[in-house]
């Protein structure tokens, strides 16, 4: 069964202190959200954006757009197996901006509110801003450190696709990522340390919130929730030009006709951000939106830089 598209454009400006809200299908799956920053939507070939750019440009394509790492993911499945939300947040494809993911219902957070960029390891740097400053860190697997991302204990591929292949001791850094953002998932395999992968009762209904930059760090957020259908302009047209627009993205794989709503807002602050949404596979595929399976609604907010929203449709 075809799924059914948001009501709304797949890619838009996201000024800061800016929110917005359109719905998605019931069942939302594999859902993903990530920011872009320093984008330049003027451009339509090759990367339009610092960090976290997703082939298409503004508009990233509905069905195949897909993320660039490095890039920090927000993912979701609600009403999963077992009637559960999963959530999580995930520096499997590396990290670009500290991020937190909250709740109406008082179910654990998941976050990674630490800005990696200024303390990444040197192998894992990039991408740098015009100064040279490291606004990104990438994974082990995206740094491709082991030279063969086909069969890579970094990568969890190949020979070592699964759990019992791909322990977290044989992944390269790893305790650097998990040690900073203990409630992040750090590999591709991280559930077995208890601290990544998140469920709340699917009866709870909750809402959600994703925050880029959260307050600690002085940045932005997103939330989902089931009841709320509040909107705050957003800027769905215009282009991410400079360090005051911002955008985000979101992808689903659902066949539901019930809809949400996902809301975006940003809070003031200085940089560039930009979101992005996708569903495609975890691993090796940067930013993820959220998977929702409730009709609710879900918001973002930012408060570090500038953002581009984006939505992408299987």
């Amino acid at each position: 069964m075809a799924c059914t598209v948001p009501d709304f454009p797949t890619g838009w400006e996201a000024p800061p202190s800016n929110s917005v809200s359109f719905s998605v299908p019931d069942n939302w799956e594999s859902g993903r959200i990530w920011g872009r920053r320093d984008c330049n939507f003027s451009i339509t070939t090759g990367p339009t954006c610092l960090d976290g750019w997703c082939n298409g440009g503004l508009l990233c394509d509905p069905h195949t757009g897909t993320g660039v790492p490095p890039a920090t993911v927000a993912e979701w499945t609600l009403q999963g197996d077992g009637d559960e939300d999963f959530y999580d947040v995930s520096l499997v494809d590396g990290y670009n901006l500290p991020m937190a993911i909250t709740n109406s219902v008082n179910c654990p957070e998941a976050s990674c509110p630490v800005d990696l960029g200024p303390i990444c390891p040197a192998p894992l740097q990039g991408p740098f801003d015009s100064t040279g400053f490291p606004v990104g860190c990438k994974s082990a697997c995206s740094a491709n450190l082991d030279n063969d991302p086909t069969d890579s204990a970094n990568c969890c591929s190949g020979s070592h696709s699964t759990a019992a292949t791909c322990p977290s001791s044989g992944v390269a850094f790893y305790s650097f990522f998990k040690g900073n953002c203990p409630d992040a998932y750090a590999y591709a395999f991280d559930e077995s340390s208890g601290t990544a992968l998140w469920t709340c009762d699917s009866g709870l209904n909750a809402d959600y919130t994703l925050t880029f930059c959260p307050p600690s760090n002085g940045s932005s957020t997103v939330t989902v929730s089931s009841s709320g259908n509040t909107t705050v302009p957003v800027s769905s047209s215009g282009t991410n030009v400079g360090p005051t627009s911002s955008s985000v993205s979101s992808t689903d794989s659902t066949s539901s006709p019930v809809s949400r709503t996902l809301s975006t807002s940003s809070i003031t602050s200085a940089g560039a951000t930009s979101l992005n949404a996708s569903n495609s596979a975890r691993p090796n595929n940067a930013y993820s939106l959220m998977s929702l399976a409730r009709g609710r609604w879900i918001s973002l907010a930012v408060a570090c830089s500038l953002i581009t929203p984006f939505i992408i449709m299987d």
